[in-house]
């Protein structure tokens, strides 16, 4: 089968077209015929060598997938021969075939297309896992988004408000800000020009926000918890303004605040399985009658993963970025 291949650290040059053996599903998994591929900011720190996969995971990068079920492994009957689906994996997205957990396979959605449905696992399970599970968001509540325009962002986004929560978002252009308002987002806070912890207070006549989502980390941090409410929570899913920060920790505990983050890749499929129920019950339904929507902002043939993960590293993009078999 092809494949595409990091031939080395380094840049999006590094990715190249390769030929692999075609997998073979094991205990409880399928073989999905891959239509498409979604690419992550993971992919990326993965191709530069940052973020290497857990023990026993492919080599080959990608982490969400869409496709055909065309071989089921032994005691996996919960998907039929040809049936449609998006799934969850630890690597090899980039292929012709993908080995996956039967467990962390999704239907496709009623009236999305593959493509459509590539753009999802990944960032779905890491917002249903975060902000419901870890963040405990509950309706009613408020969230801020840092990074609202990307994957993830548009996902913790409509879920969130679809769900009945009051949702801020940041984004660094005002074509991105106006992009998180129709998407759901009450309120997108430009960063470049506004301070989004006078804006929440603002927002919320000095009271602040239930959650935030971020992905920044860093310096970032100091900032988040003072512009969190009593009893908040603060969950981290990345570090791209670095890992090491200086906190007020009398904030922390004056206010109750709460401090937690996650990685997804590395975590048991009985853990995932949990996820795909959950967003089976929950989010699927929205999909189905598009209160939920999946934001695909281009595409590109596995050829040019290349531009694609060169188009990630710019941000650019609002919503996803997905490979066609």
């Amino acid at each position: 089968m092809r494949v595409v291949e990091i031939s080395a650290p380094g840049g999006p040059e590094v990715l190249r077209l390769g030929e692999r053996p075609r997998p073979r599903p094991g205990q409880g998994e399928v073989l999905i015929e891959v239509a498409a591929a979604g690419v992550n900011r993971p992919d990326v720190m993965q191709r530069q060598g940052k973020y290497p996969p857990p023990p026993g995971a492919s080599d080959i990068p990608g982490l969400e997938v869409a496709g055909k079920v065309v071989e089921r492994g032994p005691g996996a009957d919960a998907f039929a021969l040809g049936d449609h689906v998006c799934a969850l994996v630890t690597g090899g997205g980039y292929a012709q075939y993908c080995v996956a957990p039967q467990a962390q396979c999704l239907p496709v959605p009623a009236g999305l297309t593959d493509l459509e449905a590539a753009s999802l696992p990944e960032t779905f399970f890491t917002v249903w896992s975060n902000v419901f599970d870890r963040g405990g968001l509950r309706p009613g509540e408020s969230l801020l988004v840092q990074g609202g325009s990307s994957g993830i962002g548009v996902a913790a986004i409509q879920i969130a408000a679809a769900l009945g929560s009051r949702v801020f978002a940041t984004a660094g252009t005002e074509e991105k800000c106006a992009a998180c308002v129709r998407l759901g987002a009450q309120r997108a806070i430009n960063y470049r020009t506004e301070d989004f912890v006078a804006v929440v207070k603002a927002e919320s006549a000095g009271r602040g926000v239930d959650v935030i989502l971020d992905m920044i980390g860093g310096e970032y941090l100091v900032r988040q918890t003072a512009a969190l409410a009593e009893d908040g929570r603060l969950v981290l899913i990345n570090t791209m303004g670095g890992a090491r920060t200086t906190i007020n920790l009398l904030e922390v505990m004056v206010k109750r605040l709460t401090i937690t983050g996650s990685t997804l890749r590395s975590r048991p499929v009985s853990v995932k399985a949990e996820i795909a129920r959950r967003l089976h019950q929950h989010v699927w339904p929205l999909l189905e009658v598009g209160k939920v929507k999946a934001v695909v902002f281009r595409t590109f043939p596995f050829t040019e993963a290349a531009a694609a993960h060169a188009l990630m590293e710019r941000s650019e993009h609002i919503g996803k970025i997905v490979l066609l078999a």
